[in-house]
């Protein structure tokens, strides 16, 4: 059903989105499909990397990492960005496109009043709304 899997990443905060890793790795062990672990990566040093070059070969080591940890094919996507904050949805959308993806599986939190209010639109839901293929958003996580 499923042949390529995304999943977005962000590095700094990775033990928040163990269940989104493991049902993505279900999904794909039950498909055979190949999980994409997709960061977006910014010019400015984190926690995670202090660049987007060594953002990506981090990025690479996890997907090799989950990949032995579930039995599954993995690869890994690095968008750089000039402002992560504003081209986050932009980044990922490109990269399901790049990669053709026909299933996005995130992590999303759950919603509050500035939800309701929609002050801040959610980074799940602008994917949801927007993406060409399916997007399976696992709420109680934060992405």
């Amino acid at each position: 059903m499923f042949d390529k899997i995304m999943i977005p990443v962000d590095l700094q905060h990775v033990e928040k989105l163990e269940r989104s890793l493991e049902i993505a790795a279900t999904l794909a062990k039950e498909w055979n499909a190949t999980v994409y672990y997709v960061t977006v990566a910014g010019r400015v040093p984190n926690r995670a990397a202090k660049s987007p070059e060594e953002h990506a070969k981090h990025l690479e080591t996890f997907a090799a990492e989950q990949g032995e940890k579930f039995g599954i094919s993995t690869a890994s996507l690095t968008k750089d960005s000039t402002d992560v904050t504003i081209e986050l949805e932009k980044k990922l959308l490109e990269a399901a496109e790049e990669i053709g993806a026909d299933l996005i599986v995130t992590a999303s939190h759950v919603p509050g009043i500035s939800d309701k209010l929609h002050l801040i639109p959610s980074h799940s839901g602008e994917l949801a709304s927007k993406a060409r293929c399916s997007v399976f958003v696992l709420r109680g996580e934060v992405m």
